[in-house]
């Protein structure tokens, strides 16, 4: 079994070389082959793998943070232009809640002849996207004048991801939160 201790280098910064030293088998990157150190404990070996070199050189995938603008749609990918009207509503114990969307004269309405009818309501953030199917549109004299969308959030933590977007719709769209 192999054991690793720390060791102290007494050499100033200056001798370090950034070439890497490759050995087959072995790469070390930044070690100059003069390097001494006081380590004294047992060498470590390491045989190549037999695995084929597909397999060894593997590249993990990259993490990337994107930052999305929030927004609310009807139809997927495309958003709504309207500033709705939003009421929230929760228990008294705090374990569920609805949200209640109220766009009048939305610009859904423009655009659903062109792009297609309306599959949902879409809250849609960096973190992803919150939905329901809740939709109702109001007509006026045969004519869309409305939409009204529910939200419902059955547990404490539905209730604080819907917050997250509304702070973030929020802040996007100038909203402010009255509470009365």
């Amino acid at each position: 079994m192999a054991s690793l201790q720390s060791f102290a280098i007494s050499s100033p910064i200056s001798h370090y070389s950034p070439q890497p030293y490759s050995h087959p088998g072995l790469a070390f990157g930044g070690v100059h082959p003069s390097f001494r150190s006081s380590f004294n404990g047992q060498s470590l070996c390491l045989l190549r793998s037999s695995l084929p070199r597909k397999t060894r050189t593997r590249r993990m995938p990259r993490l990337s943070i994107m930052m999305i603008k929030p927004a609310i749609q009807f139809i997927q990918g495309t958003d709504e232009q309207t500033i709705p009207d939003v009421r929230l509503t929760k228990s008294r114990d705090g374990t569920n809640g609805m949200a209640i969307f109220r766009f009048d004269q939305p610009s859904v309405f423009d655009s659903s002849s062109e792009v297609g009818d309306i599959t949902g309501f879409y809250m849609i953030d960096e973190e992803g996207v919150l939905q329901s199917v809740d939709v109702n549109a109001k007509f006026v004299n045969g004519k869309p004048a409305g939409i009204e969308a529910k939200y419902v959030m059955r547990t404490p933590r539905d209730w604080d991801r819907f917050m997250r977007f509304m702070e973030r719709y929020a802040n996007q769209n100038g909203l402010s939160f009255v509470k009365k």
